[in-house]
């Protein structure tokens, strides 16, 4: 058998079955700082939980013009390099760090953002944070009016968008592009002089505004705001679009207005915890949630584990809510990293104890309470709780941090097809039996908009977020999805 590619999809995914939702990308940009490049790997670095396959990073720098760089692996990898760095001066610089699906499973570095075009009023570089619904068609559109693509990403189309618009300057281009197309975009872009950041009309992925000295950053999360002692600022509007130089911060507001549809599963998972969404702390929303499963689901047992690390905050809400110890019953191999011998098929199926393991001492005997943020295949609940049992756990019930994941995202996430979804298929008592465990509870969704401030709930007439995933319910129809034939929720 041949080795797996060494940048195969599969490869890279710290979790060996691909059992978990990833976040396609993340995007950050700095003006008016010397050596703006190295903020942005900073800010990249700090963003490394949003795309863990490849990076890149331009920058602008007026005896020099435009340089890139654009790599597979990991910020830490590439970009501390001073060799490389050295390669990237400049005042002005965007990067991008990505996870595909837009891609193909197959990466291609010619697929690695940002992009860059040449217009006859001067360069531009764009960052793309998202997935464009309609991109099939307009890709058809675009190359039967002679455009050649260089790349297999969806983002790609922004730019020969851009090119094709008579408007006369970049930005005045980017929102006519952007007026074409569907779906969900946070994007960071660059010219000669200044820095550019717009969110689609819904806001379905995040971006914010932060200062630095006399500078200015756009950053997908506030977190990598922190790591280069950055200010926060506020949010990025839905439908905004902010033109950044030396000078200030200009906005404008392209696009009709519409009720914003945040991606609600960002609160759940995607972004880290010691980020700020709303002016709300990601990471005390999800001790919420916990707060809320263990009114909503009580159990009785001894301990409350999380699955290290994203069921840790949820873990703590419900074993303060609940009254059951909290503990580490499952310690997360910090440095797992990418595998580091040739994933065979045996390899494959160690996946989940390379990366976790059981406290025995802590567990034998006990009724344990494992908190998750999510359940996607099932493939690594079925093998966590085998450990927990192998250990000598007398009970072991499961309690999810977010409502049954039974529909794929199309505006930004890598889910896999709705038949791959073990809710899609099967009822939460089917899936407790699928999973042979003692009990098995999903927060609802009521319970979960509770836990991110809707004292009310979802208002189902008019749902505050998007969360497609758990309800079926698109905000932005899924056109390139729906000429394949994918079939909508049947309205109720």
């Amino acid at each position: 058998m041949p080795p797996a590619h060494p940048f195969d999809a599969t490869y890279l995914r710290d979790d060996a079955d691909g059992d978990k939702l990833r976040e396609e990308c993340g995007v950050f940009g700095v003006i008016g700082v010397p050596e703006a490049a190295n903020f942005v790997a900073l800010g990249l670095h700090a963003l490394q939980h949003r795309g863990q396959e490849a990076g890149g990073i331009v920058s602008y720098d007026a005896a020099d013009g435009f340089n890139s760089a654009r790599r597979f692996g990991y910020v830490r990898d590439n970009f501390t390099k001073q060799s490389l760095m050295e390669t990237l001066p400049g005042e002005l610089s965007i990067g991008h760090v990505r996870y595909s699906t837009s891609g193909g499973k197959m990466p291609v570095i010619r697929d690695v953002q940002p992009f860059f075009g040449e217009f006859s009023m001067g360069g531009a570089a764009i960052a793309h944070n998202g997935n464009i619904t309609n991109a099939i068609a307009l890709r058809k559109e675009l190359i039967e009016r002679g455009s050649i693509f260089q790349s297999n990403s969806d983002s790609e189309c922004i730019i020969h968008l851009m090119a094709r618009s008579l408007q006369q300057t970049i930005p005045e281009r980017m929102e006519d592009a952007l007026r074409r197309v569907e779906g969900a975009f946070s994007i960071v872009a660059m010219t000669r002089t200044k820095l550019i950041g717009v969110r689609d009309p819904l806001g379905v992925r995040p971006l914010v505004l932060g200062q630095v000295g006399d500078g200015w950053v756009l950053s997908s999360e506030t977190c990598a705001l922190d790591i280069i002692g950055a200010k926060y600022v506020r949010e990025i509007e839905p439908g905004e679009l902010v033109l950044i130089t030396k000078n200030g911060v200009e906005s404008h507001s392209p696009f009709r207005k519409q009720k914003p549809r945040f991606c609600i599963f960002e609160h759940v998972y995607f972004s880290r915890p010691d980020s700020i969404i709303g002016d709300r702390s990601v990471y005390e929303t999800r001790r919420q949630i916990g707060v809320e499963l263990a009114k909503e689901s009580p159990i009785d047992a001894d301990l409350v584990c999380p699955v290290p690390d994203s069921g840790v905050p949820a873990a703590i809400g419900f074993s303060q809510e609940s009254g059951i110890p909290y503990a580490m019953g499952i310690i997360r191999n910090q440095y797992m990293g990418r595998t580091f011998i040739e994933p065979t098929e045996q390899i494959r199926n160690m996946g989940v104890r390379l990366k976790l393991n059981v406290n025995r001492a802590l567990i034998k005997g006990k009724r344990v309470i494992l908190v998750d943020d999510s359940v996607v295949r099932g493939t690594t609940s079925r093998k966590i709780r085998e450990m927990i049992l192998d250990a000598g756990a007398a009970e072991v019930h499961f309690r999810i941090a977010s409502p049954p994941t039974a529909w794929p995202c199309f505006y930004g996430v890598d889910t896999p097809q709705r038949d791959k979804l073990l809710a899609a298929t099967m009822s939460e008592e089917e899936m407790r039996q699928h999973l042979a465990v003692d009990s098995l509870k999903f927060i609802s969704l009521d319970g979960m908009y509770r836990a991110v401030g809707e004292a009310n709930g979802r208002d189902s007439n008019s749902p505050q977020y998007c969360d497609a995933c758990f309800s079926g319910e698109y905000p932005v129809k899924p056109s390139d999805q729906i000429d394949q034939g994918f079939e909508l929720k049947a309205a109720e």
